[in-house]
């Protein structure tokens, strides 16, 4: 179950739609074209995003700590977006969903795996 919610909150979070001037753009595309447009501020959050992306497909994402790190990571370039470009540019379902679904979920996440980390150090003690 716990993986479940974690695979759907990745997904939810790589499927934000960024609105461009034509047409929207996935936020994936723009982390990955973002963190190769050298001299951007951007970039340094794109990398963020990332590196957050990477935490959860490696063998310490199980960690609170690394799972808090990731959620940090991975909201950084959502953030940055949010503080460069007017509020009234992301009021479009296509961004408000994923992104509530993101956080909705991620947070479940980490308060399950805090939970289970909590229960197995009381087991052992």
């Amino acid at each position: 179950m716990k993986n479940v919610i974690r695979t759907i909150s990745i997904i939810s979070y790589l499927l934000i739609i960024l609105a461009g001037q034509m047409i929207g753009l996935p936020f994936i595309l723009w982390l990955i074209f973002t963190a190769f447009d050298f001299g951007n501020i951007d970039q340094l959050f794109a990398i963020f995003g990332l590196i957050g992306i990477v935490l959860n497909l490696t063998k310490w994402r199980t960690n609170i700590i690394v799972t808090i790190l990731s959620f940090i990571l991975m909201l950084s370039p959502i953030i940055s977006r949010l503080v460069q470009v007017p509020i009234e540019m992301f009021n479009y379902l296509a961004f408000q969903i994923p992104l509530t679904i993101f956080i909705i979920t991620y947070l479940t996440y980490i308060i399950i795996n805090a939970k289970e980390k909590l229960l197995v150090t009381r087991v052992l003690q």
